[in-house]
Protein backbone atom coordinates (compact mmCIF):
# COMPACT_ATOMS: atom_id res chain seq x y z
CA UNK A 1 0.00 0.00 0.00
CA UNK A 2 1.49 3.43 -0.84
CA UNK A 3 1.75 5.82 1.71
CA UNK A 4 -1.13 8.24 -0.08
CA UNK A 5 -3.71 5.19 0.16
CA UNK A 6 -2.31 3.71 4.19
CA UNK A 7 -3.20 7.74 4.96
CA UNK A 8 -7.14 7.47 3.17
CA UNK A 9 -7.39 4.11 4.66
CA UNK A 10 -6.42 5.78 7.49
CA UNK A 11 -8.84 9.25 7.45
CA UNK A 12 -11.64 6.25 6.39
CA UNK A 13 -11.39 4.48 9.73
CA UNK A 14 -10.83 7.62 11.93
CA UNK A 15 -13.89 8.46 10.29
CA UNK A 16 -15.86 5.28 10.91
CA UNK A 17 -14.56 5.06 14.95
CA UNK A 18 -15.59 9.31 15.37
CA UNK A 19 -19.08 8.61 13.16
CA UNK A 20 -20.14 5.78 14.81
CA UNK A 21 -20.58 8.01 17.97
CA UNK A 22 -24.42 9.69 17.34
CA UNK A 23 -26.21 6.21 16.87
CA UNK A 24 -25.20 4.66 19.51
CA UNK A 25 -25.61 7.53 21.74
CA UNK A 26 -29.38 7.33 20.20
CA UNK A 27 -29.46 4.29 21.34
CA UNK A 28 -28.37 4.51 24.80
CA UNK A 29 -30.59 7.56 25.34
CA UNK A 30 -33.66 4.97 23.54
CA UNK A 31 -32.92 3.14 26.31
CA UNK A 32 -33.55 5.41 29.30
CA UNK A 33 -30.14 6.68 29.53
CA UNK A 34 -30.16 10.36 30.28
CA UNK A 35 -27.58 12.55 28.39
CA UNK A 36 -26.13 14.12 31.44
CA UNK A 37 -25.24 10.72 32.71
CA UNK A 38 -23.50 9.87 29.22
CA UNK A 39 -21.07 12.57 29.47
CA UNK A 40 -20.00 11.66 33.24
CA UNK A 41 -19.38 8.22 32.51
CA UNK A 42 -17.90 8.93 29.46
CA UNK A 43 -15.58 11.01 31.24
CA UNK A 44 -14.86 8.71 34.07
CA UNK A 45 -13.61 6.32 31.46
CA UNK A 46 -11.55 8.38 29.39
CA UNK A 47 -9.61 9.82 32.46
CA UNK A 48 -9.40 6.46 33.93
CA UNK A 49 -7.83 5.27 29.99
CA UNK A 50 -6.42 8.25 29.46
CA UNK A 51 -4.54 8.16 32.88
CA UNK A 52 -2.88 5.04 32.35
CA UNK A 53 -1.30 6.54 28.84
CA UNK A 54 -0.08 9.26 30.84
CA UNK A 55 1.27 6.86 33.92
CA UNK A 56 3.12 4.51 31.97
CA UNK A 57 4.68 7.20 29.78
CA UNK A 58 5.68 9.44 32.35
CA UNK A 59 3.69 11.98 31.34
CA UNK A 60 1.49 12.42 34.42
CA UNK A 61 4.83 13.63 36.32
CA UNK A 62 5.48 16.39 33.95
CA UNK A 63 1.52 17.27 33.78
CA UNK A 64 1.85 21.65 33.85
CA UNK A 65 0.03 22.67 36.63
CA UNK A 66 0.47 26.46 36.77
CA UNK A 67 -2.26 29.03 36.19
CA UNK A 68 -2.26 29.16 32.92
CA UNK A 69 -2.56 26.11 31.96
CA UNK A 70 -5.26 25.31 34.45
CA UNK A 71 -7.30 28.27 32.92
CA UNK A 72 -6.65 25.59 29.71
CA UNK A 73 -7.73 22.54 31.00
CA UNK A 74 -10.83 24.46 32.42
CA UNK A 75 -11.66 25.63 28.98
CA UNK A 76 -11.01 22.13 27.01
CA UNK A 77 -13.00 20.64 29.84
CA UNK A 78 -15.78 23.02 29.87
CA UNK A 79 -16.55 23.96 25.99
CA UNK A 80 -14.40 20.91 24.27
CA UNK A 81 -16.35 17.97 26.09
CA UNK A 82 -19.16 18.89 28.86
CA UNK A 83 -21.38 21.43 26.83
CA UNK A 84 -20.85 19.84 23.61
CA UNK A 85 -21.44 16.70 24.71
CA UNK A 86 -24.61 17.63 26.79
CA UNK A 87 -25.83 19.59 24.01
CA UNK A 88 -25.12 16.87 21.34
CA UNK A 89 -26.92 13.88 22.96
CA UNK A 90 -29.58 15.86 24.30
CA UNK A 91 -30.15 16.99 20.57
CA UNK A 92 -29.74 13.12 19.58
CA UNK A 93 -32.54 12.60 21.92
CA UNK A 94 -35.15 13.67 19.74
CA UNK A 95 -33.67 14.43 16.01
CA UNK A 96 -31.58 11.40 13.92
CA UNK A 97 -28.56 11.25 14.63
CA UNK A 98 -27.46 11.97 10.89
CA UNK A 99 -29.24 15.50 11.35
CA UNK A 100 -27.21 16.11 14.40
CA UNK A 101 -23.84 14.80 12.91
CA UNK A 102 -24.54 17.47 10.39
CA UNK A 103 -24.99 20.39 12.22
CA UNK A 104 -21.91 19.10 14.89
CA UNK A 105 -19.97 19.21 11.73
CA UNK A 106 -20.65 23.20 11.29
CA UNK A 107 -17.64 23.71 13.64
CA UNK A 108 -15.29 25.64 10.87
CA UNK A 109 -18.69 27.92 10.41
CA UNK A 110 -18.87 29.08 13.71
CA UNK A 111 -14.64 29.78 14.07
CA UNK A 112 -13.71 31.67 11.51
CA UNK A 113 -16.02 34.63 12.37
CA UNK A 114 -14.98 34.38 15.94
CA UNK A 115 -11.49 34.21 14.38
CA UNK A 116 -12.04 37.00 12.24
CA UNK A 117 -13.40 39.05 15.16
CA UNK A 118 -10.17 38.13 17.42
CA UNK A 119 -8.05 38.90 14.50
CA UNK A 120 -6.65 35.73 14.77
CA UNK A 121 -7.36 35.27 10.71
CA UNK A 122 -7.62 37.47 8.05
CA UNK A 123 -10.88 37.95 5.88
CA UNK A 124 -10.89 35.80 3.13
CA UNK A 125 -13.59 36.33 0.49
CA UNK A 126 -13.47 32.04 -0.44
CA UNK A 127 -13.89 31.30 3.35
CA UNK A 128 -16.20 34.23 4.10
CA UNK A 129 -18.60 31.94 0.93
CA UNK A 130 -17.87 28.69 3.18
CA UNK A 131 -19.37 30.02 6.33
CA UNK A 132 -22.30 31.49 4.14
CA UNK A 133 -22.98 27.85 2.62
CA UNK A 134 -22.91 26.12 6.12
CA UNK A 135 -25.22 28.43 7.25
CA UNK A 136 -27.52 27.83 4.07
CA UNK A 137 -27.01 24.07 4.88
CA UNK A 138 -28.46 24.52 8.99
CA UNK A 139 -31.00 26.79 7.42
CA UNK A 140 -32.10 23.70 5.11
CA UNK A 141 -32.11 21.66 8.21
CA UNK A 142 -34.80 23.37 10.47
CA UNK A 143 -37.29 24.21 7.42
CA UNK A 144 -40.39 22.55 7.74
CA UNK A 145 -39.49 20.04 4.07
CA UNK A 146 -36.74 18.89 5.99
CA UNK A 147 -38.95 15.83 6.98
CA UNK A 148 -37.79 16.15 10.81
CA UNK A 149 -40.08 13.10 12.64
CA UNK A 150 -42.32 15.76 14.29
CA UNK A 151 -42.95 19.34 13.80
CA UNK A 152 -41.61 22.05 15.82
CA UNK A 153 -38.80 19.84 16.42
CA UNK A 154 -36.63 22.55 14.29
CA UNK A 155 -35.70 23.97 17.92
CA UNK A 156 -33.94 21.16 18.57
CA UNK A 157 -31.31 21.77 15.83
CA UNK A 158 -30.73 25.11 17.39
CA UNK A 159 -29.22 23.18 20.32
CA UNK A 160 -27.16 20.78 18.45
CA UNK A 161 -25.64 24.22 17.28
CA UNK A 162 -24.66 24.62 20.87
CA UNK A 163 -21.77 22.05 19.93
CA UNK A 164 -20.32 23.69 17.34
CA UNK A 165 -20.60 26.79 18.72
CA UNK A 166 -18.51 25.85 22.31
CA UNK A 167 -16.21 23.73 20.02
CA UNK A 168 -15.46 27.30 17.96
CA UNK A 169 -14.86 28.96 21.47
CA UNK A 170 -12.78 25.97 23.04
CA UNK A 171 -10.38 26.16 19.41
CA UNK A 172 -10.05 30.04 19.70
CA UNK A 173 -8.89 30.19 23.25
CA UNK A 174 -6.44 27.17 22.71
CA UNK A 175 -5.06 29.46 19.82
CA UNK A 176 -4.84 32.42 21.80
CA UNK A 177 -3.60 30.26 24.57
CA UNK A 178 -0.21 31.28 26.59
CA UNK A 179 -0.16 27.83 27.50
CA UNK A 180 1.95 25.21 25.44
CA UNK A 181 3.73 23.18 27.99
CA UNK A 182 0.85 20.35 27.85
CA UNK A 183 0.69 17.85 24.85
CA UNK A 184 -2.29 16.85 23.64
CA UNK A 185 -3.05 13.81 25.59
CA UNK A 186 -2.12 15.67 28.94
CA UNK A 187 -4.55 18.53 28.16
CA UNK A 188 -7.08 16.17 27.00
CA UNK A 189 -7.03 14.39 30.36
CA UNK A 190 -6.90 17.26 32.49
CA UNK A 191 -10.35 18.67 30.20
CA UNK A 192 -11.70 15.42 31.01
CA UNK A 193 -11.28 15.49 35.03
CA UNK A 194 -12.87 19.31 34.53
CA UNK A 195 -15.89 17.29 32.19
CA UNK A 196 -16.19 14.96 35.52
CA UNK A 197 -16.81 17.87 37.75
CA UNK A 198 -18.90 19.42 35.84
CA UNK A 199 -20.73 16.99 34.49
CA UNK A 200 -21.44 15.48 38.39
CA UNK A 201 -23.67 18.51 39.47
CA UNK A 202 -25.42 18.87 36.41
CA UNK A 203 -26.16 14.96 37.04
CA UNK A 204 -27.75 15.81 40.12
CA UNK A 205 -29.47 18.89 39.26
CA UNK A 206 -30.94 16.84 36.52
CA UNK A 207 -32.12 14.23 39.09
CA UNK A 208 -30.72 11.84 36.75
CA UNK A 209 -29.55 8.13 37.59
CA UNK A 210 -26.54 7.38 36.67
CA UNK A 211 -27.89 3.75 35.67
CA UNK A 212 -31.42 3.22 34.18
CA UNK A 213 -34.31 1.35 36.19
CA UNK A 214 -33.53 -1.21 33.11
CA UNK A 215 -29.90 -1.73 33.76
CA UNK A 216 -26.67 -0.44 32.24
CA UNK A 217 -27.13 -3.21 29.45
CA UNK A 218 -25.91 -3.48 25.85
CA UNK A 219 -26.57 0.33 25.09
CA UNK A 220 -24.46 1.55 28.18
CA UNK A 221 -21.87 -0.63 26.53
CA UNK A 222 -22.45 1.05 23.43
CA UNK A 223 -21.83 4.50 24.42
CA UNK A 224 -18.74 3.36 26.70
CA UNK A 225 -17.44 1.76 23.64
CA UNK A 226 -17.99 4.84 21.69
CA UNK A 227 -15.92 6.56 24.32
CA UNK A 228 -12.93 4.06 23.48
CA UNK A 229 -13.00 5.00 19.75
CA UNK A 230 -12.82 8.12 20.12
CA UNK A 231 -9.95 8.20 22.17
CA UNK A 232 -8.26 5.64 19.33
CA UNK A 233 -9.59 7.99 17.06
CA UNK A 234 -8.09 11.31 18.46
CA UNK A 235 -4.33 9.24 18.46
CA UNK A 236 -5.07 8.32 14.87
CA UNK A 237 -5.51 12.03 13.88
CA UNK A 238 -2.57 13.14 15.47
CA UNK A 239 -0.86 10.42 13.60
CA UNK A 240 -2.01 11.68 10.13
CA UNK A 241 -1.83 15.22 11.35
CA UNK A 242 2.10 14.71 11.91
CA UNK A 243 2.40 12.87 8.79
CA UNK A 244 0.14 14.45 6.20
CA UNK A 245 0.18 18.04 7.16
CA UNK A 246 -2.93 20.06 8.33
CA UNK A 247 -5.00 20.70 5.31
CA UNK A 248 -4.93 16.60 4.71
CA UNK A 249 -5.78 16.35 8.21
CA UNK A 250 -9.24 18.80 8.03
CA UNK A 251 -10.96 16.24 5.31
CA UNK A 252 -11.39 13.82 9.13
CA UNK A 253 -14.82 16.18 9.05
CA UNK A 254 -16.04 14.91 5.28
CA UNK A 255 -15.32 10.83 6.55
CA UNK A 256 -16.51 11.29 10.24
CA UNK A 257 -19.95 13.26 8.92
CA UNK A 258 -20.11 10.93 6.00
CA UNK A 259 -19.35 7.68 8.01
CA UNK A 260 -21.64 8.90 10.61
CA UNK A 261 -24.72 9.25 8.26
CA UNK A 262 -23.79 5.85 6.82
CA UNK A 263 -23.71 4.11 10.69
CA UNK A 264 -27.14 5.77 11.22
CA UNK A 265 -28.42 3.96 8.18
CA UNK A 266 -27.22 0.87 8.93
CA UNK A 267 -27.57 0.67 13.17
CA UNK A 268 -30.65 2.80 13.44
CA UNK A 269 -32.37 2.46 9.69
CA UNK A 270 -32.29 6.38 9.42
CA UNK A 271 -33.61 7.50 5.90
CA UNK A 272 -33.11 11.55 5.14
CA UNK A 273 -35.10 13.90 2.72
CA UNK A 274 -33.72 15.33 0.01
CA UNK A 275 -33.45 18.44 1.78
CA UNK A 276 -31.69 16.78 4.39
CA UNK A 277 -29.10 15.32 1.40
CA UNK A 278 -28.99 18.88 0.02
CA UNK A 279 -28.09 20.05 3.36
CA UNK A 280 -24.82 17.48 3.75
CA UNK A 281 -23.69 18.54 -0.04
CA UNK A 282 -23.61 22.10 1.19
CA UNK A 283 -21.77 21.37 4.32
CA UNK A 284 -19.11 19.59 2.42
CA UNK A 285 -19.44 22.68 -0.21
CA UNK A 286 -18.64 25.16 2.67
CA UNK A 287 -16.03 22.69 4.71
CA UNK A 288 -13.88 23.01 1.27
CA UNK A 289 -14.05 26.43 1.01
CA UNK A 290 -13.74 27.32 4.86
CA UNK A 291 -10.81 25.24 5.40
CA UNK A 292 -7.17 26.65 4.50
CA UNK A 293 -5.53 26.12 1.11
CA UNK A 294 -1.74 24.32 1.59
CA UNK A 295 -0.49 27.66 0.20
CA UNK A 296 -2.11 29.01 3.25
CA UNK A 297 -1.07 27.27 5.62
CA UNK A 298 2.65 27.14 4.38
CA UNK A 299 2.52 30.94 4.34
CA UNK A 300 1.23 31.02 7.92
CA UNK A 301 3.83 28.86 9.14
CA UNK A 302 6.09 30.95 7.91
CA UNK A 303 5.10 34.11 9.77
CA UNK A 304 5.10 32.21 12.73
CA UNK A 305 1.51 31.63 12.86
CA UNK A 306 -0.92 28.23 13.55
CA UNK A 307 -3.47 27.80 11.09
CA UNK A 308 -6.17 26.09 12.97
CA UNK A 309 -9.94 26.93 12.10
Amino acid sequence: MTRGLRAYAVLLVIGAAWGISAPLIKIAVAAGHRPVAIVFWQSILATVVLGLVLAVTGQMRTLPRDAPHLRLYAVVGLCGMALPSWASYTATSFLPSGVVLIVISLVPVFALPLALVLGTERLVLRRVLGVAVGALAMALLMGPEASLPAPGLWVWVLVAALAPFFYAIEGAYVFGSTARGAGPFQMLWAGYVVSILTSAPLVWLDHAPLVPASGFGVAGLGFLLSGLLGIGAYGGYLWLLRRTGSVFGAQVTYTVTGMGVVWAMLLLGERYSAWVWAALALLFLGLFLVQPRAADVQSAAQEGADVRV
